[in-house]
């Protein structure tokens, strides 16, 4: 959803800008992918500091006061003000879904699944909530499994939205887990008909697995579309480093562009992984690079594009990696995006 702010409001944007990414998927889905690194290994996004930070600033009649405006500057005070403010008024669900994810971004996983579980009461038949209310049950077990509180979640989903991807996809995964390999197979098959070729592949392998297990034939692969152009537009991305960092660019450090929705749910929808080397970097973005089976690219009308070098190559930002500041823009555009890494991670 696109927001028009004024000039006071894009201030208090700016002071919370900060962005965090955060692994979240990979533990609960790991049982499935370990097979297939790209299509199992989800790079989530978190809204942790920067969210929070605009929720408190701009989210609330309260932030109308001149006193209410300063944005918190970490994620404990953020987390510290989101509290209060939900203590103060608990029937607010974006405020909830937040506050969950600055735990997710501390670890605090058990924390996490109840802040969702608050934001659930206040609309238990919303198919997004559920799906993710469902997914930090399974983040929040040793496990990390989905326990049949969360596979009611994610059936109550469906039936509030039946291709709900996100949904069907971590039902799957339950039924997987839960020795169902027949059912997780029905339940993902119908995502073949709404993914991407390239992405279509690697589901293709998983439901085939789970129907090899069930004592049943393998489906077979798809039809190749006739129109190359089916794929998906391709987002054509030119990543340069200021000339003041070069010399700090670590050795063997590893470059990470990706693109994610534009005041939507915060997963990345393409990221690709290069060496560091040489800058200007030049990649094209497509459905192709989506971390998960239900998101792609070529459904998004803009996107916010960025660029990290990190010099442990872990997708997780940390203190010292370089980075770039996002920029939104059209998915359909031919013109090359260029993004500028010019800041270093506080």
């Amino acid at each position: 959803m696109a927001v028009t702010m004024g000039s006071g409001s894009t201030l208090a944007f700016a002071a919370a800008g900060a962005v965090l990414v955060l692994l979240v998927l990979g533990y609960a889905l790991h049982p499935l992918w370990r097979a297939r690194p790209r299509l199992g290994i989800g790079l989530a996004a978190s809204l942790a500091l920067a969210t929070a930070a605009l929720y408190l600033g701009l989210g609330t009649p309260r932030a109308l006061k001149p006193e209410q405006r300063r944005a918190p500057q970490t994620l404990a005070e953020a987390v510290t003000q989101l509290e209060a403010e939900l203590q103060r008024d608990p029937n607010q669900i974006e405020g909830w879904r937040l506050l969950a994810s600055a735990y997710t971004a501390q670890g605090m996983a058990v924390q996490a699944r109840d802040a969702y579980a608050r934001a659930l009461k206040l609309a238990p038949d919303n198919p997004d909530l559920l799906a993710e209310a469902a997914e930090a049950r399974a983040l929040a077990t040793r496990e990390r499994r989905f326990d049949e509180e969360a596979m009611r979640m994610l059936e109550h989903a469906l039936e509030q939205q039946p291709m709900h991807q996100r949904a069907r996809w971590f039902l799957g995964i339950a039924q997987r887990q839960g020795e169902r390999p027949a059912d997780a197979a029905k339940t993902w098959e119908p995502l073949l008909a709404v993914v991407q070729p390239g992405t279509a592949a690697g589901l293709l392998e998983q439901i085939n697995g789970a129907r090899k297990d069930a004592g049943l034939e393998p489906l077979s692969p798809p039809a190749p579309a006739a129109d190359a152009s089916a794929a998906g537009p391709g987002l054509k991305v030119r990543v340069e480093l200021a000339p003041a960092l070069k010399a700090k660019l670590p050795a063997g450090a590893s470059v990470f562009v990706l693109a994610r929705q534009d005041g939507g749910p915060p997963m990345p929808v393409a990221v690709e992984k290069h060496p560091a080397g040489s800058f200007p970097l030049e990649v094209t973005l497509d459905d192709g690079d989506s971390p998960m089976p239900t998101m792609k690219l070529s459904q998004l009308p803009k996107v916010q594009v960025l660029a990290r070098v990190s010099a442990s190559g872990n997708a997780i930002p940390q203190k010292g990696d370089l980075a770039s500041a996002p920029q939104t823009v059209a998915t359909g555009g031919a013109d090359t995006v260029v993004v500028t890494i010019d800041r270093v991670v506080e």
